[in-house]
Protein backbone atom coordinates (compact mmCIF):
# COMPACT_ATOMS: atom_id res chain seq x y z
CA UNK A 1 0.00 0.00 0.00
CA UNK A 2 1.61 3.09 -1.13
CA UNK A 3 1.98 5.96 1.71
CA UNK A 4 -0.12 8.70 2.05
CA UNK A 5 1.02 11.95 1.10
CA UNK A 6 2.98 14.23 4.12
CA UNK A 7 1.07 16.90 5.24
CA UNK A 8 2.90 20.15 4.12
CA UNK A 9 4.42 23.02 6.23
CA UNK A 10 4.31 26.38 4.11
CA UNK A 11 7.08 28.27 6.75
CA UNK A 12 9.85 26.87 8.97
CA UNK A 13 9.58 29.42 11.58
CA UNK A 14 8.24 29.05 14.91
CA UNK A 15 4.98 28.08 14.11
CA UNK A 16 6.03 25.80 11.18
CA UNK A 17 8.45 24.10 13.70
CA UNK A 18 5.62 23.84 16.39
CA UNK A 19 2.99 22.42 14.70
CA UNK A 20 5.28 20.02 12.27
CA UNK A 21 6.54 18.52 15.47
CA UNK A 22 2.96 17.98 16.68
CA UNK A 23 1.56 16.59 13.90
CA UNK A 24 4.47 14.33 13.74
CA UNK A 25 4.07 13.47 17.52
CA UNK A 26 0.46 12.11 15.99
CA UNK A 27 1.75 9.71 13.38
CA UNK A 28 1.35 11.89 10.49
CA UNK A 29 4.34 12.34 7.72
CA UNK A 30 5.19 16.27 7.66
CA UNK A 31 6.89 17.61 5.30
CA UNK A 32 8.61 21.46 6.40
CA UNK A 33 9.09 23.82 2.95
CA UNK A 34 10.68 26.59 4.01
CA UNK A 35 12.17 29.32 1.64
CA UNK A 36 14.53 30.86 4.36
CA UNK A 37 14.59 29.75 8.25
CA UNK A 38 16.36 32.56 9.44
CA UNK A 39 13.91 35.43 7.90
CA UNK A 40 11.31 33.87 10.20
CA UNK A 41 9.83 35.71 13.17
CA UNK A 42 10.89 33.05 15.94
CA UNK A 43 14.39 33.95 15.10
CA UNK A 44 13.56 37.55 15.95
CA UNK A 45 11.09 38.00 18.66
CA UNK A 46 12.13 39.08 22.65
CA UNK A 47 10.13 35.81 23.75
CA UNK A 48 8.10 36.88 26.33
CA UNK A 49 5.21 34.88 27.72
CA UNK A 50 3.28 37.82 28.63
CA UNK A 51 -0.88 37.80 28.12
CA UNK A 52 -0.81 40.25 31.12
CA UNK A 53 1.84 42.30 30.81
CA UNK A 54 0.98 43.22 27.14
CA UNK A 55 -2.60 44.16 28.23
CA UNK A 56 -4.59 42.28 26.24
CA UNK A 57 -8.34 42.00 25.71
CA UNK A 58 -10.73 40.04 25.11
CA UNK A 59 -10.76 37.04 22.95
CA UNK A 60 -7.40 37.82 22.26
CA UNK A 61 -6.74 37.48 26.45
CA UNK A 62 -8.63 34.48 26.67
CA UNK A 63 -5.98 33.03 23.32
CA UNK A 64 -2.91 34.08 25.62
CA UNK A 65 -4.18 32.54 28.87
CA UNK A 66 -4.62 29.52 27.82
CA UNK A 67 -2.00 29.15 25.69
CA UNK A 68 0.25 30.32 28.60
CA UNK A 69 -1.25 27.36 30.21
CA UNK A 70 0.10 24.83 28.06
CA UNK A 71 3.59 26.11 27.78
CA UNK A 72 5.70 23.95 30.64
CA UNK A 73 4.01 21.07 29.21
CA UNK A 74 5.08 21.79 25.70
CA UNK A 75 8.53 22.82 26.44
CA UNK A 76 8.99 19.65 28.75
CA UNK A 77 7.61 17.66 25.45
CA UNK A 78 9.86 19.67 23.05
CA UNK A 79 13.15 19.17 25.51
CA UNK A 80 12.23 15.01 25.96
CA UNK A 81 11.97 15.02 22.48
CA UNK A 82 15.20 17.31 21.44
CA UNK A 83 17.53 16.57 24.24
CA UNK A 84 17.72 20.37 24.45
CA UNK A 85 16.88 23.00 26.71
CA UNK A 86 14.17 25.77 25.67
CA UNK A 87 15.32 28.46 27.91
CA UNK A 88 11.98 28.88 29.73
CA UNK A 89 11.86 30.96 32.84
CA UNK A 90 9.05 32.26 35.32
CA UNK A 91 10.71 35.49 35.74
CA UNK A 92 7.61 37.62 36.27
CA UNK A 93 7.01 40.72 34.15
CA UNK A 94 7.28 44.74 35.94
CA UNK A 95 5.07 46.75 33.73
CA UNK A 96 6.25 50.63 34.85
CA UNK A 97 3.86 53.89 34.97
CA UNK A 98 4.29 57.59 35.69
CA UNK A 99 1.01 57.40 37.76
CA UNK A 100 -1.62 55.78 39.60
CA UNK A 101 -4.18 56.86 37.53
CA UNK A 102 -2.57 55.49 34.29
CA UNK A 103 -1.89 52.01 35.82
CA UNK A 104 -5.32 51.58 37.39
CA UNK A 105 -6.82 52.26 33.73
CA UNK A 106 -4.19 49.38 32.03
CA UNK A 107 -6.77 46.52 30.85
CA UNK A 108 -5.33 43.66 32.88
CA UNK A 109 -4.42 45.72 36.27
CA UNK A 110 -6.59 43.43 37.95
CA UNK A 111 -4.30 40.50 37.47
CA UNK A 112 -1.00 41.87 38.20
CA UNK A 113 0.48 43.03 42.37
CA UNK A 114 0.35 46.78 42.49
CA UNK A 115 3.96 48.26 43.50
CA UNK A 116 4.45 51.66 44.68
CA UNK A 117 7.51 53.39 43.59
CA UNK A 118 9.39 51.76 46.60
CA UNK A 119 8.11 48.22 45.95
CA UNK A 120 9.15 48.90 42.07
CA UNK A 121 12.67 49.89 43.30
CA UNK A 122 13.35 46.79 44.45
CA UNK A 123 12.07 44.61 41.72
CA UNK A 124 13.98 46.97 39.20
CA UNK A 125 17.13 48.39 40.74
CA UNK A 126 17.55 51.53 39.05
CA UNK A 127 14.45 52.17 37.16
CA UNK A 128 14.19 55.63 35.81
CA UNK A 129 12.53 58.38 38.33
CA UNK A 130 9.80 59.35 35.98
CA UNK A 131 8.21 55.73 36.82
CA UNK A 132 6.31 56.01 40.41
CA UNK A 133 4.17 53.13 40.39
CA UNK A 134 4.01 49.70 38.50
CA UNK A 135 2.34 46.43 38.26
CA UNK A 136 4.09 42.80 39.11
CA UNK A 137 2.57 40.02 36.45
CA UNK A 138 4.18 37.13 38.15
CA UNK A 139 2.07 34.98 35.92
CA UNK A 140 4.35 35.94 33.27
CA UNK A 141 7.47 34.77 31.85
CA UNK A 142 9.90 34.57 28.76
CA UNK A 143 11.60 32.06 27.09
CA UNK A 144 15.08 32.16 24.71
CA UNK A 145 13.18 31.46 21.54
CA UNK A 146 16.41 33.10 19.41
CA UNK A 147 19.49 31.29 21.04
CA UNK A 148 17.55 28.06 22.29
CA UNK A 149 13.91 27.18 21.14
CA UNK A 150 14.24 27.02 17.86
CA UNK A 151 17.09 24.85 17.64
CA UNK A 152 14.91 22.86 20.18
CA UNK A 153 12.06 22.34 18.47
CA UNK A 154 14.51 21.79 14.80
CA UNK A 155 16.30 18.78 16.48
CA UNK A 156 12.79 18.10 17.85
CA UNK A 157 11.25 17.78 14.88
CA UNK A 158 14.27 15.71 13.06
CA UNK A 159 13.94 13.34 16.32
CA UNK A 160 10.19 12.72 15.29
CA UNK A 161 10.04 12.03 11.77
CA UNK A 162 10.02 15.66 10.14
CA UNK A 163 11.10 15.96 6.74
CA UNK A 164 13.05 19.39 5.71
CA UNK A 165 13.76 20.79 2.57
CA UNK A 166 15.44 24.54 3.27
CA UNK A 167 15.36 27.06 0.10
CA UNK A 168 12.52 25.91 -1.41
CA UNK A 169 10.01 28.73 -2.28
CA UNK A 170 6.20 28.00 -2.33
CA UNK A 171 5.16 30.09 -5.26
CA UNK A 172 1.27 28.63 -5.87
CA UNK A 173 -1.59 26.47 -4.41
CA UNK A 174 -3.43 24.69 -6.92
CA UNK A 175 -6.78 23.58 -6.31
CA UNK A 176 -9.37 21.52 -8.33
CA UNK A 177 -13.36 22.70 -6.81
CA UNK A 178 -12.21 24.39 -3.97
CA UNK A 179 -10.07 21.57 -2.51
CA UNK A 180 -6.12 22.11 -2.47
CA UNK A 181 -4.21 18.96 -4.71
CA UNK A 182 -0.82 20.42 -5.39
CA UNK A 183 1.33 23.61 -4.69
CA UNK A 184 4.64 24.91 -6.67
CA UNK A 185 7.84 25.16 -5.20
CA UNK A 186 10.77 26.44 -7.05
CA UNK A 187 14.12 25.25 -5.22
CA UNK A 188 17.40 27.16 -4.10
CA UNK A 189 19.25 25.57 -7.47
CA UNK A 190 16.26 27.75 -9.43
CA UNK A 191 14.38 23.93 -10.33
CA UNK A 192 11.01 24.44 -10.58
CA UNK A 193 8.61 21.57 -8.95
CA UNK A 194 5.14 21.17 -7.98
CA UNK A 195 4.26 18.43 -5.47
CA UNK A 196 0.66 17.14 -5.23
CA UNK A 197 -0.82 17.13 -1.96
CA UNK A 198 -4.44 17.75 -0.07
CA UNK A 199 -3.19 19.30 2.86
CA UNK A 200 -0.78 22.04 3.71
CA UNK A 201 -0.77 24.48 6.58
CA UNK A 202 -0.16 27.72 5.89
CA UNK A 203 2.27 29.32 8.38
CA UNK A 204 4.52 31.83 6.76
CA UNK A 205 4.58 34.76 8.60
CA UNK A 206 4.27 37.91 7.26
CA UNK A 207 4.34 36.92 4.09
CA UNK A 208 1.18 34.68 4.21
CA UNK A 209 -0.93 36.84 2.03
CA UNK A 210 1.39 36.38 -0.65
CA UNK A 211 0.15 32.87 -1.36
CA UNK A 212 -3.73 33.66 -0.14
CA UNK A 213 -4.12 37.06 -1.06
CA UNK A 214 -7.67 37.13 0.67
CA UNK A 215 -5.69 36.62 4.05
CA UNK A 216 -5.50 40.71 5.57
CA UNK A 217 -1.74 40.01 7.04
CA UNK A 218 0.73 42.45 6.46
CA UNK A 219 4.05 43.67 8.00
CA UNK A 220 5.77 45.68 10.49
CA UNK A 221 9.14 45.53 10.98
CA UNK A 222 10.57 46.29 14.30
CA UNK A 223 14.38 46.71 15.18
CA UNK A 224 16.06 45.00 18.24
CA UNK A 225 19.65 44.63 19.76
CA UNK A 226 21.03 43.39 22.85
CA UNK A 227 23.08 43.99 25.87
CA UNK A 228 25.37 42.07 27.95
CA UNK A 229 24.57 43.17 31.34
CA UNK A 230 26.30 41.72 34.82
CA UNK A 231 24.93 38.59 35.77
CA UNK A 232 21.48 39.44 37.72
CA UNK A 233 21.75 42.57 37.49
CA UNK A 234 17.95 42.46 36.09
CA UNK A 235 15.86 39.95 37.32
CA UNK A 236 12.65 41.03 36.46
CA UNK A 237 11.42 41.50 32.16
CA UNK A 238 10.64 45.49 32.43
CA UNK A 239 8.18 46.33 29.93
CA UNK A 240 7.89 49.83 29.37
CA UNK A 241 5.68 51.56 27.20
CA UNK A 242 7.59 51.33 23.38
CA UNK A 243 10.78 49.27 24.96
CA UNK A 244 11.33 46.27 26.77
CA UNK A 245 14.06 44.94 28.32
CA UNK A 246 14.17 40.68 28.96
CA UNK A 247 17.11 39.49 30.82
CA UNK A 248 18.10 35.71 30.08
CA UNK A 249 20.03 33.39 32.86
CA UNK A 250 23.58 34.29 31.23
CA UNK A 251 23.22 38.22 31.95
CA UNK A 252 22.32 39.09 28.39
CA UNK A 253 19.65 41.56 28.26
CA UNK A 254 17.11 41.77 25.02
CA UNK A 255 16.10 45.20 24.11
CA UNK A 256 12.68 45.76 21.98
CA UNK A 257 11.11 46.35 19.81
CA UNK A 258 10.43 49.93 16.89
CA UNK A 259 7.16 49.22 15.46
CA UNK A 260 7.30 50.84 11.79
CA UNK A 261 3.86 49.86 10.29
CA UNK A 262 4.95 51.63 6.84
CA UNK A 263 8.49 50.39 6.23
CA UNK A 264 6.52 47.35 4.55
CA UNK A 265 9.33 44.42 3.76
CA UNK A 266 12.62 47.30 3.59
CA UNK A 267 15.29 45.37 5.77
CA UNK A 268 18.14 46.77 7.57
CA UNK A 269 18.77 49.18 10.86
CA UNK A 270 17.89 52.41 10.61
CA UNK A 271 19.82 55.40 12.87
CA UNK A 272 16.47 56.37 13.82
CA UNK A 273 15.22 53.01 15.18
CA UNK A 274 18.62 52.57 17.07
CA UNK A 275 18.12 56.08 18.76
CA UNK A 276 14.45 54.72 19.27
CA UNK A 277 15.62 51.97 21.56
CA UNK A 278 18.66 53.59 23.23
CA UNK A 279 16.12 56.52 24.38
CA UNK A 280 14.14 53.93 25.63
CA UNK A 281 17.13 51.96 27.88
CA UNK A 282 17.60 55.42 29.02
CA UNK A 283 14.18 56.14 30.52
CA UNK A 284 13.80 52.59 32.03
CA UNK A 285 16.90 51.80 33.17
CA UNK A 286 19.39 54.61 32.82
CA UNK A 287 22.45 52.28 33.66
CA UNK A 288 22.30 50.10 30.85
CA UNK A 289 23.13 52.45 28.54
CA UNK A 290 26.88 51.86 30.01
CA UNK A 291 26.11 48.08 29.04
CA UNK A 292 28.29 46.76 25.75
CA UNK A 293 25.86 45.96 22.96
CA UNK A 294 26.20 42.46 21.49
CA UNK A 295 24.17 42.49 18.66
CA UNK A 296 21.79 44.46 16.66
CA UNK A 297 18.77 43.27 14.04
CA UNK A 298 15.61 43.70 12.68
CA UNK A 299 12.50 41.37 11.60
CA UNK A 300 9.10 41.51 10.58
CA UNK A 301 5.93 41.11 12.68
CA UNK A 302 2.92 39.38 10.56
CA UNK A 303 0.05 41.52 11.71
CA UNK A 304 -4.12 41.49 10.99
CA UNK A 305 -5.80 44.58 11.16
CA UNK A 306 -7.14 43.40 14.65
CA UNK A 307 -4.00 42.13 16.16
CA UNK A 308 -5.25 38.40 16.19
CA UNK A 309 -3.82 35.79 14.43
CA UNK A 310 -5.80 33.40 11.70
CA UNK A 311 -6.47 30.10 13.03
CA UNK A 312 -8.06 26.68 11.77
CA UNK A 313 -9.50 26.93 8.16
CA UNK A 314 -8.96 28.70 5.48
CA UNK A 315 -10.47 29.55 1.86
CA UNK A 316 -9.38 26.80 0.52
CA UNK A 317 -10.60 23.35 1.29
CA UNK A 318 -7.26 21.28 2.50
CA UNK A 319 -5.06 24.70 3.66
CA UNK A 320 -5.12 25.09 7.17
CA UNK A 321 -4.05 28.42 8.62
CA UNK A 322 -1.39 29.50 11.65
CA UNK A 323 -0.52 32.79 10.78
CA UNK A 324 -0.82 36.98 11.65
CA UNK A 325 0.49 36.23 15.01
CA UNK A 326 1.54 39.82 15.11
CA UNK A 327 3.88 40.41 18.85
CA UNK A 328 2.51 37.22 20.69
CA UNK A 329 4.13 34.82 18.42
CA UNK A 330 6.11 33.16 21.05
CA UNK A 331 2.95 33.01 23.44
CA UNK A 332 1.11 31.61 21.42
CA UNK A 333 2.67 28.77 19.55
CA UNK A 334 1.98 26.15 22.14
CA UNK A 335 -1.85 26.58 21.54
CA UNK A 336 -1.48 27.06 18.00
CA UNK A 337 0.36 23.77 17.81
CA UNK A 338 -2.34 21.94 19.51
CA UNK A 339 -5.33 23.03 17.83
CA UNK A 340 -3.95 22.76 14.59
CA UNK A 341 -2.78 19.46 14.96
CA UNK A 342 -6.35 18.63 16.98
CA UNK A 343 -8.49 20.15 13.74
CA UNK A 344 -6.19 18.19 10.99
CA UNK A 345 -6.00 15.23 13.08
CA UNK A 346 -9.80 15.53 13.45
CA UNK A 347 -9.83 15.11 17.23
CA UNK A 348 -12.15 16.82 19.05
CA UNK A 349 -10.85 19.66 20.57
CA UNK A 350 -12.54 20.85 23.96
CA UNK A 351 -15.42 23.51 24.29
CA UNK A 352 -13.26 26.61 25.29
CA UNK A 353 -10.13 25.72 22.56
CA UNK A 354 -13.24 25.22 19.58
CA UNK A 355 -14.86 28.37 20.53
CA UNK A 356 -11.25 30.37 20.27
CA UNK A 357 -10.94 28.30 16.88
CA UNK A 358 -14.01 30.15 16.03
CA UNK A 359 -13.07 33.45 17.30
CA UNK A 360 -9.85 33.64 15.52
CA UNK A 361 -11.29 32.64 12.22
CA UNK A 362 -10.24 34.43 8.73
CA UNK A 363 -13.99 34.48 7.66
CA UNK A 364 -14.17 38.02 10.23
CA UNK A 365 -12.52 39.59 7.78
CA UNK A 366 -14.48 37.87 4.72
CA UNK A 367 -17.30 40.86 4.19
CA UNK A 368 -14.81 43.77 4.47
CA UNK A 369 -12.99 45.18 1.44
CA UNK A 370 -9.44 43.61 1.30
CA UNK A 371 -8.11 46.43 -0.41
CA UNK A 372 -8.60 48.76 2.89
CA UNK A 373 -7.64 45.88 5.67
CA UNK A 374 -4.72 44.67 4.15
CA UNK A 375 -3.33 47.91 5.00
CA UNK A 376 -1.57 48.87 8.17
Amino acid sequence: MAASAPVLILGGGLMGLAIAHQLARRGLAVTVLSRRRSEAAGFVAAGMLAPHAEGLSGDLLKLGQRSLELVPAWVSQVEADSGLACGLRPSGIVVPFRSDAERDAYPTARSGLVLERGELEREVSGIGNAWTTGLLFEQDGQIDNRRQLMRALERACTCTGVQFEEGAEVQELHHQAEQLNAVTLRRADGDQQTLECTEAVLCSGAWSAELMPQLPVFPVKGQMLSLQAPRHALRRVVFGPGTYLVPREDGLVVVGATSERDAGFSEGLTPEGQKQLQAGIASLLPEAGGWPPMERWWGFRPCTPDGGPLLGRSPLDGVWLACGHHRNGVLLAALTAQLLAEVITKESPSCTDAALLGAFSWSRFAEEDQSSVRQP
